[in-house]
């Protein structure tokens, strides 16, 4: 009797793990990419679709839309935008119904990724929420939100930690993503000769925004700085650093005729080198915090979003470095204070370098900074958070 192999029944076939990621802004697209690639390092085959950018997209998240489509600011924009963003909104509902992630990671973005978060939960989809929405300074109703539907919140401030921990959420401090993404900046001389700048004369850096709209508002104040800036302390030079999604067309009106050069996408490059920067409140604040560059926090909206808004803010800063620190340690202009008068005096005080009251300010300010960044905590939050999302996936 001739020999017979034994039978082998055929393995089953292991399901892929499949992501979904919500990002709504060039930050949050920053932030998702970073925790994407690392999560695809510790899980093989994972697959992700979702909301982001350009730098989601190079990672392989399978894009249903673009950040250009959602990065929006201010009440009225939002209002007219509305119909918009609902139909992206059921294209992703449509798509989890479809694909059924076996996690969600949700990066900021409170009032789109809020109500998702909740049609998620009805569905059985576990949520990791990451970067908090700011309800320590408005909406703090928002945690009786956050709580039902969040299997897992991942902070990126250490004050935030405390504050969830109370409430009943699963929270984690997992630090700064920044921190590891600041890249090393090239040779400031380099860099300025590039541009055709001066390595020996001081620079102001102008950062407008992240979105069209905020530069709309932030960018035309600055500009009108310049000439001021120039009176006063006429060896000064400029430079203006647009964010990944802006276009030089949008701040070529308020920049016509004042000789300053545009760069894009190099914002830690243009930080490095500058003496002072100019910046509007949001995630740059905290790159050049990073940075330790002295700045000056600038902000303005609509009228009417200002008006609403500001009768609900709970913090006694708008600065986020003010926020971290616990005090004023740089300048704000907000809304009727962000003049280009009141912006060139801060300048021209804080570039002072002989001896007076400004530099001193602006030397305290650097040494305020450095605190600032060990708040942040340090290197590896994108580890610690790929690794806190693993853990929820893994429980599946």
């Amino acid at each position: 009797m001739q020999g017979t192999s034994a039978y082998t029944a055929p393995l089953p076939q292991q399901r892929v793990p499949r992501i979904l990621l919500s990002c709504g802004e060039p930050s949050g697209d920053l932030y998702g990419a970073e925790l994407f690639r690392l999560l695809r390092e510790r899980i093989p085959g994972l697959q992700g679709f979702g909301l982001g950018g350009d730098r989601l997209d190079a990672q392989g998240l399978r894009l249903i839309a673009h950040v250009r489509e959602l990065a929006v600011v201010g009440l009225l924009e939002v209002i007219s935008h509305l119909r918009d963003l609902r139909a992206i909104f059921r294209r992703v509902l449509d798509e989890v119904d479809r694909e059924r992630p076996d996690v969600a990671v949700l990066v900021d973005y409170p009032d789109f990724n809020l109500r998702l978060a909740r049609e998620l939960r009805r569905r059985g989809v576990p949520v990791v929420y990451y970067v908090s929405p700011q309800i320590w300074a408005w909406r703090r109703r928002r945690l009786d939100a956050i709580r039902e539907t969040v299997t897992r919140m991942l902070v990126i401030f250490p004050f935030e930690e405390g504050l969830y921990r109370e409430a009943g959420v699963p929270v984690t401090f997992v630090g700064h993503p920044l921190v590891d993404l600041v890249r090393h900046a090239p040779a400031r001389r380099g860099f300025l000769q590039g541009l055709g700048l001066d390595p020996e004369r001081p620079v102001v850096a102008l950062l407008p925004g992240s979105r069209a709209k905020e530069a709309a508002y932030n960018l035309p104040p600055l500009a009108a700085a310049v000439p001021r800036i120039r009176s006063a302390r006429p060896e000064t030079q400029f430079l203006v650093a647009l964010a990944p999604y802006l276009e030089p067309s949008a701040v070529e009106g308020p920049l016509r005729g004042l000789g300053v050069p545009v760069v894009k996408d190099r914002t830690a490059a243009a930080l490095s080198a500058a003496s002072l920067a100019l910046v509007a409140s949001g995630t740059a604040t905290v790159e050049t915090a990073l940075v330790g560059t002295p700045m000056v926090v600038v902000y303005r909206v609509s009228p009417l979003t200002y008006a609403i808004g500001r009768r609900f803010l709970q913090v006694p800063h708008f600065a986020m470095v003010n926020l971290i620190a616990g005090r004023r340690v740089v300048p704000e202009l907000e809304q009727h204070e962000f003049t280009p008068e009141r912006v060139a005096a801060e300048a021209v005080r804080l570039l002072s370098d002989d001896g007076t009251a400004g530099a001193a300010d602006a030397e305290t300010m650097r040494q305020e900074l450095k605190r600032v960044r060990e708040l942040l905590g340090g290197p590896g939050a994108s580890e610690r958070a790929a690794a806190a999302v693993a853990e929820v996936l893994a429980s599946r």
